[in-house]
């Protein structure tokens, strides 16, 4: 038991634990995705872009200069902090965890509240990761002193997974139990701006960590996600300050107004309820307008350029992102992708469409795609060089990548992949890569006006969020993301200049050199993967 034990502290360091019972639970997730390509492209212009995306997701459409795309750590941090300070009516935050130390953004979240009485506070952040500590200084800990210095202006919620309960609950250590489910979500909106990111709120991600961030200037977008935000916290626990304990500042209690029962007491009536107030958060918008592009009412009836797709999954119910990434990918259009993991084992149905898309069996009429992967070189992994047997993790990614590289080239697939590294991790100048995604570029149908070279005069897609794309992202976590599609030369021209600041720290890798003897995978890590199978579990 104790390397049972071992081996799913593995799972949950590497953030990706446990496959859905079978891959067939997953079929109906697809069906939008198939449905939608029922319906022809219609030609030329914008709605061939949209029209089968519009099926899957809701539709927010605004203009290209209404998104900023943030380069690193820093600026991120810089401002976040500068649009805190900012802030006239609102911050709500979603995120795994508040960094226990994190006592510089408290403070400036605090100073806000004295400066701006209509300030109002809600952060939502997961209670497994939130609590870990405990009774230790924690993220709960820390921001239990906001809610005792404004009572009436901030809310911190905290979710807890319906699949950890009963004796698991009693039994399971800290963080092996965070195995079973977690708030993945990634969402830090301050009045009518929101930013979307991969990062956690903790100094790893505001100094040497690299993530993706898009920043949403637009009161319609920012207020769609403050709806997912507020949604979640309704079905998730209540922090409150506890000042007639010793042992604890805080106490986590389930409010009788919130519209699901306790997961911890009914789990299966918390997934029903749950489910009823996150559906029509994530249903389809009206059929697309039947012009070629449509009108933003806050941009004085300009045409937009960009529609952003918000995108959700909520385990074992809602997954409006894995059919949204299958229609990318399936589109007879697609002439290129890059596609980023840090931790890179992606769903099977995810494989299963960056290989077809760029297989030579591909029914592109205009070729295969031309398939890129980015992914964390092992220097680059956190867990390089880590004590235990965490430090398995690193060639058990590289093994990963080999299995797809082989699977590629069995398909005939034209893809490169390619190894994220800035320094080594541990070492002074190190990073670690945290970065997920996807950049797609799209032709016009032939004969459309502005048919160009890649990625100008064309049509980009780009999916940002939280999500790993992995089975554990669809069969447990609670992930938002958003895919965002633009005709805008501006906007295709930001984009394409994140995508090459991250190629640039990378240098392409092949089957003989991941397969040779320096790096091939031993005994050791392909045994604890065959267990990590056995028990049910994904890395």
């Amino acid at each position: 038991m104790a390397n049972v034990g071992r081996t799913l502290k593995l799972l949950i360091a590497a953030e990706q634990c446990y496959d859905p019972p079978t891959l067939s639970t997953m079929q109906h997730l697809t069906s939008a995705a198939s449905a939608a390509f029922k319906t022809p492209l219609i030609p030329p212009g914008w709605i061939e872009a949209t029209s089968q995306l519009d099926q899957i997701a809701p539709r927010i459409d605004i203009n290209a200069d209404q998104i900023e795309i943030l380069e690193g750590p820093q600026e991120f941090y810089e401002a976040l902090k500068q649009k805190i300070r900012n802030a006239k009516t609102r911050i709500y935050l979603s995120t795994l965890y508040i960094g226990k130390t994190e006592h510089e953004l408290v403070s400036t979240i605090h100073d806000v509240l004295t400066k701006a009485p209509d300030v109002k506070v809600s952060i939502l952040t997961d209670a497994l990761r939130g609590t870990r500590e405990d009774p230790e200084p924690s993220c709960a800990s820390l921001l239990a002193s906001l809610v005792v210095d404004f009572p009436e202006r901030v809310e911190i919620r905290m979710y807890h997974t319906p699949n950890l309960t009963g004796l698991r609950k009693r039994f399971i250590p800290k963080r092996i139990n965070e195995g079973w489910g977690l708030q993945h979500i990634k969402l830090y909106g301050i009045d009518d701006e929101v930013i979307l990111s991969g990062a956690n709120l903790s100094s790893d991600y505001f100094t040497n960590r690299q993530d993706r961030y898009h920043v949403f200037s637009s009161k319609r977008v920012t207020n769609y996600f403050s709806r997912i935000h507020d949604a979640v916290c309704c079905v998730s626990f209540l922090l409150q300050p506890d000042t007639s304990s010793s042992s604890s500042s805080h106490t986590l209690i389930w409010p009788t107004s919130n519209p699901a029962p306790n997961p911890l007491s009914d789990p299966k009536g918390y997934v029903k309820a749950a489910t009823s107030v996150l559906l029509p958060l994530s249903a389809p918008s009206a059929p697309s307008p039947t012009t070629s592009h449509s009108f933003n009412p806050q941009s004085g009836g300009k045409p937009t350029t960009t529609t952003i797709y918000p995108l959700l999954c909520h385990p074992p119910t809602l997954n409006t992102e894995l059919p949204a990434l299958q229609t990318l990918l399936a589109s007879p259009l697609l002439r290129s992708y890059t596609f980023t993991a840090g931790y890179f084992n992606p769903h099977p149905l995810v494989t299963s469409s960056l290989l077809t898309a760029s297989s030579s069996s591909s029914s592109n009429p205009t070729g295969p795609a031309k398939g890129t992967i980015l992914t964390a070189s092992p220097f680059a992994n956190g867990f390089h060089n880590s004590p235990g047997i965490s430090a398995l993790l690193p060639p058990a990614y590289t093994h990963l990548s080999l299995r797809f590289l082989q699977s590629a080239r069995r398909a005939n697939a034209a893809i490169h992949l390619y190894e994220w590294r800035r320094g080594t991790v541990g070492h002074p100048g190190g990073w670690t890569y945290h970065a997920k995604g996807l950049w797609a570029y799209f032709s016009r149908p032939t004969g459309a006006k502005g048919e160009g070279e890649e990625g100008k005069g064309g049509v980009m897609a780009t999916v940002i969020g939280s999500s790993n794309y992995t089975a554990r992202s669809y069969g447990l976590d609670l992930e938002v993301g958003a895919l965002v599609v633009t005709d805008d030369e501006a906007l295709m021209a930001k984009l394409r200049r994140e995508e090459e600041g991250l190629r640039a720290w990378t240098g392409e890798v092949g089957e003989e050199e991941l397969g040779g003897r320096e790096r091939r995978a031993g005994w050791r890590v392909r045994a604890a993967m065959w267990v990590v199978k056995a028990v049910g579990g994904s890395l």
